[in-house]
This record gives structure tokens, sequence and C-alpha cells, in this order.
């Protein structure tokens, strides 16, 4: 299992994302401050949890399933591969092209649009490594011809921390092109991911899992940077200065018992007119912002780091279990109890109890 940070691996340089249809570039005028998402990033995590090099001529249809709270990345090697999205619209990806569906859903590799598909979990997987799988699966059942494509794919648990709003309004695909640009760091890490997945030399499956993480995280921070495409509320609240730093001082301290008058004084402004900017920014007021942050966590906290009901209240600066209980039905309909043991089913139901599930 593999747990990247922002503070390990990155600096604060722009980044650049070149999309087919669309280039987010960073805004010259009240650009993202970037110690500000330096801050507020340093809880992200992307976990590769099933990685497979799959090697297919054509014709060929991949499908991939959708499976709640995973990420999708794919990284073709040798193309060209045609992506089918969740929407259901197609994008051509040639050899070193990456990427990553934040959401996951339901989507498609194949070698042109009209080919059928077959579900990826139905072919023959190979292990490597504990986390990463091979499938060579050739249309004549012989060995793959020369015009053969060769994709990295991962299923990923993608995991904002904090900031984790953000993952429903990113786009269903985020594709990265060429960075050299802006960030001529990604240009040697996608091409070693070629010469690997082609390659396969001793070693290869785990420096490619481990390449794509670092490919994976490149792209959601350029996403931040960028603007966070439609997260309107969010970009003017870090563009912001003044309640930029009431927003990093609550996702660094969610547990502080914060008043009103104490994050006004953080803003530098009068009660009155923080809680006024505030809610026009957001859309809510501070208190309510805070208790979903915290609730948020508490949903992590609970059903993927299996911390005690009680614990979690104690982290998050509520007197009580009982209070803690009550704030965490009123923001998200159900008790802390039923969460953990609903989420505990649904990995029991997907995986039979014995792994994660590829999609």
């Amino acid at each position: 299992m593999l747990d990247w940070t922002f503070r390990t691996i990155y600096g604060t340089n722009a980044v650049m994302i070149d999309h087919p249809s669309e280039v987010l570039r960073p805004a010259s005028r009240g650009a993202l401050d970037p110690d500000l998402v330096s801050e507020l990033l340093m809880g992200m995590r992307l976990v590769g949890l099933d990685y497979r090099r799959i090697e297919v001529s054509p014709p060929f249809g991949l499908a991939f399933g959708e499976v709640e709270g995973r990420a999708q990345f794919h990284f073709v090697a040798r193309g060209p591969v045609h992506l089918r999205t969740p929407a259901g619209a197609y994008h051509r990806m040639n050899a070193g092209d990456a990427v990553l569906l934040p959401r996951g859903g339901g989507h498609a590799l194949v070698s042109c649009p009209d080919t059928k598909c077959q579900d990826v979990r139905s072919l023959s997987a190979a292990p490597l490594c504990a986390s990463v799988s091979a499938i060579s699966a050739c249309s004549d059942g012989k060995e793959c011809r020369d015009d053969r494509a060769i994709v990295f794919s991962g299923c990923m648990e993608f995991d904002l921390g904090g900031l984790h709003p953000l993952v429903a309004l990113m786009p269903e695909t985020m594709l990265v092109g060429t960075l050299v640009e802006r960030y001529p760091e990604i240009l040697p890490m996608l091409e070693a991911m070629e010469r690997e997945a082609k390659g396969a030399r001793a070693g290869f499956a785990g420096i490619l899992a481990r390449l794509a993480d670092v490919v994976a995280a490149f792209i959601v921070r350029a996403w931040v940077e960028c603007g966070c495409g439609d997260a309107t509320g969010w970009v003017a609240a870090l563009r912001d200065p003044r309640l930029g730093r009431v927003i990093v001082a609550l996702h660094n301290a969610p547990g502080h018992d914060w008043t009103v008058a104490e994050l006004a004084d953080r803003m530098g402004a009068s009660r009155s007119v923080f809680a006024e900017r505030f809610l026009e920014v957001t859309g809510m007021t501070p208190v309510r912002y805070l208790t979903e942050l915290r609730m948020r966590l508490a949903s992590q906290w609970i059903a993927k780091e299996r911390m005690p009901i009680e614990a979690v209240a104690l982290k998050l600066g509520y007197g009580s279990q009982a209070a803690f209980s009550r704030a965490f039905k009123r923001i998200t309909g159900h008790p802390p109890g039923s969460h953990a043991q609903a989420r505990q089913q649904s990995h029991i139901d997907t995986d039979g109890g014995t792994g994660l599930p590829y999609t």
C-alpha cells in the first residue's frame, strides 16, 4: 500500500494541465497562494490498492465497473487507446498519456468506439507483486501482435482529507498531456512509466505503481492550483488572503473550540463583517462549515481508519460521545455506529472480505 503526501513529494511551483478540449492555467490575478495550497493539500493521500499491466491486441474493449469511493488511473504505454468516460464521451489516448478518474465510475478502454466490451475482472491475471498483476488478453488467443496496446491501470483510494468536498466538483476525467513548459519534472516520469511498462524489467511492477501514484497526485494538485474548475466558493475563499487564513486555521485545528469572534480576529475584521463575508463566499455559516468539516473527518476516521467513536468525538472537540452522535446524525442523516457498520458490510459485499475490488 502506497501513501504519498504533498509535503514529501512536491514543491510549490505552478502547474498546467493540458486537456484535449481545455487548457487550464494558473490565474495571474488573484492566483492561489502556493503556501496556502500546500497547507490545504497536506492531508491528501492517493493509495494504490490494485494495479494491473494489461497487454491486449485490437480489436478490444475493456469495461471497468464502478466501486464506491475508488478513483481509477490509466497510463497508456503503447497505444492508441480510446477512453469511454462514465458520461459516454470518448478521448483518444496515445503512448505516454495518463488519466485520473477521481470518482471512478463505469468506463471503458477500447480500440475503437464501436468495439464490444468485456468486464476486465473476467480476464485471467497473474500476480507480479503484492498489489500488481498482469493481464495478457489478445484477441486471437495467441501471442500479442506488434500492434498491441499496453496499459497500466490502477484502482486507488483517493482521500483529500478536509478538502474531500472538492472531489465531487472535479471533472469526471482528468487527462494529463505534456507539462514540460510549466512542470518539466512530469515528462521524465511519464517516459519512465512508458519504458517500465514496455520493458517489464525486474522490479518494474513496484516502480510503475509508485510512479502512477505520483503522476495522479500531480494531476490533482494542478487542478487545485489552476482554479478548481467550478468550485467557485472554494476558489474565492482561497484567493481572499484574509479569509484564506481562516480556512487554513479551521482545517489545521478542526477540534478547537472556535468562536466567531476568534475567527473574525484571524481575518482582521469585525464579527459581522467576517460572518457576512464567510457566508457570501462559502455559502454557509462558519459554524456550519466547521461542523460539516468535522463530520467528513469523522466519517473517514470511523470507516477507513476504524477509530473508536469515543476517540473521534474527543479528537474533534466534543465534550461527550452523545453530543458528537447528535451532530453526526444531524449532518449525515444517520448515527455514527450505523455508518461504520454499513461501510464494513459494503466492503464484505464487494470483495468477499478477502481484498479490495479492482474496477
